[in-house]
């Protein structure tokens, strides 16, 4: 019983960080694509600023998803200080992983041998 409680909040917990995670990607990738576009388009060689927002008003399920993760990931948020939005988001992300996945994962198995 405990076994499987623990497996299904790792498996929600893990699904939410790695979604939270590729629409960041999703996001970043097509912001990149249409800043190359544009500068195609112009001709000039402009820099802009290198975080873009593809939709500022996400919608519901984009808005749970995003905050849940934040929610799962803050403990990691003040550990690494990066500049780098990639850097931060991957970082925060994979300590997740090993906490929900790994963490929560052996504790189930550990308590699977205990019961």
């Amino acid at each position: 019983m405990v076994r499987g409680a623990l497996v299904l909040c790792s498996l929600i917990c893990c699904g939410l960080v790695i979604a939270s995670f590729t629409l960041f990607a999703v996001d970043q990738v097509s912001g990149a694509s249409k800043h190359q576009v544009a500068e195609i388009a112009g001709g000039s060689p402009t820099r802009t600023a290198t975080t873009t927002v593809a939709n500022p008003n996400p919608g519901q399920p984009r808005r749970f998803i995003d905050q849940a993760a934040n929610v799962l990931t803050s403990p990691f948020r003040a550990v690494l200080d990066s500049g780098s939005e990639w850097v931060q988001h991957g970082f925060v992300t994979v300590c997740a992983l090993l906490l929900y996945g790994l963490g929560l994962g052996y504790l189930a198995r550990w308590s699977q041998g205990r019961a």
